[in-house]
């Protein structure tokens, strides 16, 4: 049974230990009106107060389901946080009127990235930090856009499963339409996080879990209830994206320079 108070504790202390490192005064979390970003803001106000937490809502017209819109705004309003909504439509339109239409994964990811500048716009001009909103589960297996969602300044629930993610927004009282309801990067109409994925996140938290205890792929379907398949593609998810968990690579040429 997992103490759920411990666990608050230590990420609340952490998230004050890194601001307080960083001498800024406080930090913005982009608010998707999903669970991962709405407990990161829980988490945020809890270890900083609310007037220390900005809120950035930044929906793709068209794109955005209105009920995120709604959901962002509402926590703004449960946590007494300020927050600023910016749409990203035109700033979408002039990168692809200037670059010409790309395919629709790059005009996927050009979206986080467009968010991630807007974050840190507002974490320069107000001396703050980026909190991220990024859960275990999408960290090792790379469901994230590399420099979009994935930059930022701390992970508050990157030692998180997507599942505990869940628990903990109970815990911690994240309303439960928002707890409930499908998760979505919000990429292009009608995209899951589970349908992009292949995957249950029950399913995909289950096989990343006995991988990180150091069972064999060949074990784990003969003791959960996933398929060869699934973990083969699991296990392909994480070798793919390792590069995103490590800093660029660097050639050495020190030896060879006087």
């Amino acid at each position: 049974m997992t103490d759920w108070n411990a666990v608050v504790d230590r990420i609340t202390n952490f998230i004050r230990k890194v601001v307080e490192d960083a001498n800024a005064e406080g930090v913005v979390v982009g608010l998707s009106g999903g669970v991962d970003s709405s407990t990161t803001a829980f988490l945020c106000v809890k270890a900083l107060g609310s007037d220390r937490v900005l809120g950035i809502i930044m929906p793709e017209r068209g794109v955005t389901r209105e009920e995120d819109i709604d959901d962002a705004l509402k926590i703004c309003e449960i946590l007494g946080i300020d927050y600023k909504f910016v749409e990203i439509n035109p700033m979408v339109e002039v990168f692809l009127n200037e670059l010409g239409e790309g395919s629709k994964i790059a005009v996927a990811n050009l979206k986080p990235r467009i968010r991630m500048i807007i974050n840190y716009y507002f974490a320069n001009n107000l001396n703050r930090l980026v909190a991220g909103t990024g859960n275990k589960s999408e960290l090792l297996t790379g469901y994230y856009t590399k420099y979009g969602d994935g930059g930022v300044d701390f992970l508050p629930i990157g030692d998180l499963y997507k599942t505990e993610v869940f628990e903990l927004a109970r815990f911690l009282g994240v309303p439960d339409r928002i707890i409930r309801k499908k998760p979505s990067a919000g990429l292009w109409i009608g995209q899951t996080d589970e349908g992009e994925l292949g995957i249950t996140y029950a399913k995909l938290d289950t096989i990343l879990k006995a991988l990180e205890k150091g069972m064999k792929p060949e074990e784990i379907p003969k003791e959960f209830d996933v398929s060869e398949d699934e973990v083969r593609r699991v296990v392909e998810m994480v070798e793919r994206s390792k590069h995103k968990r490590e800093p660029p690579p660097i050639v050495r040429v020190r030896d060879l320079i006087d």
